[in-house]
């Protein structure tokens, strides 16, 4: 029998992530799991040579990780049910590379993925972050399709 003690969930704060959310809470409540609420911040690029162009990567990155700590923060309170134990984590990087790291490292045994976020159609050139999640996570992968009209 499939033992899930806990769950990671990514969001890129999404609809279809958001999707993904709602599935990954009723599994966590079927199986009484602990719930990872994930959501990962892309490295920038380094501080352009023009001097001419103003843009300070230390300030828009913390700004980011403010702001997803607070969206973070913000769907535990509103879609996570109070009794379900769940916690946020903010990674930094390649979202699918940082989202196995996330669930080797937390000893993950199911994670809930949206196989569609904010990406759309350019996962049919670069390859979508729930494709390479899936081919790689060191746990089954439970993936929750894109809604169709």
């Amino acid at each position: 029998m499939l033992t899930v003690k806990k769950i990671l969930c990514p969001t890129d704060f999404s609809e279809a992530s958001l999707r993904g959310l709602a599935a990954a809470v009723e599994l966590a409540n079927l199986f009484q799991a602990e719930l990872l609420l994930v959501n990962v911040i892309p490295i920038l690029p380094p501080k352009p040579t023009d001097l001419n162009f103003e843009f300070e990567v230390p300030e828009y990155e913390g700004i980011l990780h403010k702001d997803a700590e607070a969206k973070l923060a913000e769907l535990l309170k509103t879609v996570v049910p109070a009794g379900l134990a769940a916690r946020a984590v903010l990674g930094h990087g390649h979202p699918a590379k940082e989202i196995i790291r996330i669930a080797e490292e937390e000893k993950v045994e199911l994670i809930v993925i949206a196989t569609h976020g904010h990406t759309g159609w350019h996962h049919l050139l670069l390859g979508s972050v729930a494709e390479k999640v899936i081919r790689h996570a060191p746990c089954p992968v439970f993936a929750v399709r894109e809604l169709r009209p």
